[in-house]
């Protein structure tokens, strides 16, 4: 069996890596045309996907839905996408598929036709999880495709495709806004064009990446002395999988009732909540594109250190707040803990370096999944309690990243 390499914190340049851990020819630095490609492939999938809360107003005025239905919505997208992400990365980590992103969006572009048609709430659901099968092809393959055009930039690259994924679900309250509030459940449909073109851009990404496959039989590298044990490594996954817990179940209170809460606590328009919406996602992705490089710089344990506890005096002060100071705030939330997810995901892999596509699905699923969970348990809260008392029992979440103390350091590179 072969052991894991250490990717370090302190590495700045570095081979790049195969599916199963092969160093490949070094790269003299990112392959920024590769990254840009990737990052904008999951800009528009991330935009496509943002539609499902997005809509969600017009689908309970529609259907007379209750909150604990609206989190069930959530739940059938993004259980799908969590159950399916890891079991998707473990296989392509062994075979791995240059062409599956295309194949994969597909499922999103039925998913899309699906639900602008979908009149019972069963179909509704079938919709949901379709645009959930998609992402969990999407997102192992293309975290991997990110780090093989990194030239060992590995925050940098993780920032520049996770912050196309954000900024495509900041985008997407404001086209529902724009176009589906005024036109209606049937405009969905023109947003499979957004898929079309996603599909042709992933297939060009597939014909990069296919020479540069690592063939599973050449895999053969060298455990670094100093690196963590086994245990320790389960450990620190299993502490950063809690992070990620808080993380997400938090981000999923703001994304999928923010526009409640603004239009309950506040009596704004469906429009106008969907722009605060906006401003908050917006926050999200600038996050996000710093984390990974102040990572690569300083060290990811101090980026997840920070972003996960140092949200923690805002999350607090979000439920007393005024309509522009819960503006504010929400755009501090959002660019703290965003800034998170880059550091986490890329940490992970250097615990674990030699299963990139497994550990990529497993947090990014995880995510998915957390939030998916989250929904539905928020909604039934909401029914009985009341959205406000949500947003003061979620301030609590960010204490968790107290744990990020025990996450082991990485070791020095050995070159």
């Amino acid at each position: 069996m072969n052991k894991p390499v250490v990717v370090t914190e302190e590495t700045r340049v570095a081979p790049v890596i195969g599916p199963e851990g092969a160093a490949a020819p070094a790269l003299t630095g990112p392959a920024y045309v590769v990254l840009g490609g990737i990052s904008l492939s999951h800009f528009l999938n991330d935009t496509m996907q943002s539609l499902i809360p997005s809509v969600y107003p017009i689908l309970k005025e529609n259907y007379a839905l209750d909150f604990a239905q609206i989190g069930l919505i959530t739940l059938a997208f993004q259980i799908t996408a969590s159950l399916l992400q890891p079991v998707v990365g473990h296989f392509t980590d062994r075979k791995p598929l240059p062409f599956s992103l295309a194949i994969g969006m597909g499922f999103t572009f039925c998913g899309l036709l699906l639900l602008s048609i979908a009149h019972v709430y069963a179909v509704i659901l079938v919709a949901a999880a379709l645009v959930g099968l998609g992402s969990a092809v999407f997102h192992p393959e293309s975290a991997r495709i990110a780090r093989l055009a990194s030239g060992g930039r590995y925050g940098l690259a993780q920032s520049v495709f996770q912050v196309g994924g954000n900024a495509g679900s900041a985008l997407g309250p404001v086209l529902a806004a724009l176009i589906v509030v005024p036109f209606g459940q049937p405009s969905i449909a023109w947003f499979s064009s957004i898929a079309f073109v996603a599909i042709v851009l992933l297939w060009q990404i597939g014909r990069w990446y296919k020479p540069r496959i690592v063939p599973h039989s050449s895999v053969s590298v060298a455990r670094h002395a100093d690196a963590p044990t086994p245990r320790r490594v389960a450990f620190a996954i299993g502490i950063l999988i809690v992070l990620v817990f808080s993380k997400f179940i938090y981000l999923s209170s703001l994304t999928s009732y923010y526009t409640f809460y603004l239009m309950h606590k506040f009596g704004v328009s469906t429009q106008g909540a969907q722009l605060y919406l906006f401003v908050f996602l917006g926050a999200n992705a600038v996050g996000t594109f710093f984390g990974g490089p102040i990572g690569d710089r300083i060290g990811r344990r101090y980026v997840i250190w920070f972003s996960i506890l140092g949200v923690l005096p805002f999350t607090l002060l979000l439920p007393f707040a005024g309509l522009m100071g819960t503006a504010v705030l929400s755009v501090i939330i959002g660019f703290i803990l965003s800034s998170a997810m880059p550091a986490i995901l890329v940490y992970a892999q250097e615990l674990v370096p030699h299963r990139f596509g497994m550990i990529s699905g497993l947090f990014f699923g995880f995510a998915f999944g957390a939030g998916g969970i989250g929904a539905a348990l928020l909604g039934e809260v909401a029914d009985h309690m009341g959205i406000e008392f949500v947003y003061r029992a979620c301030a609590l979440l960010p204490a968790i990243g107290l744990l990020a103390i025990f996450l082991p350091k990485m070791p020095k590179s050995a070159n």
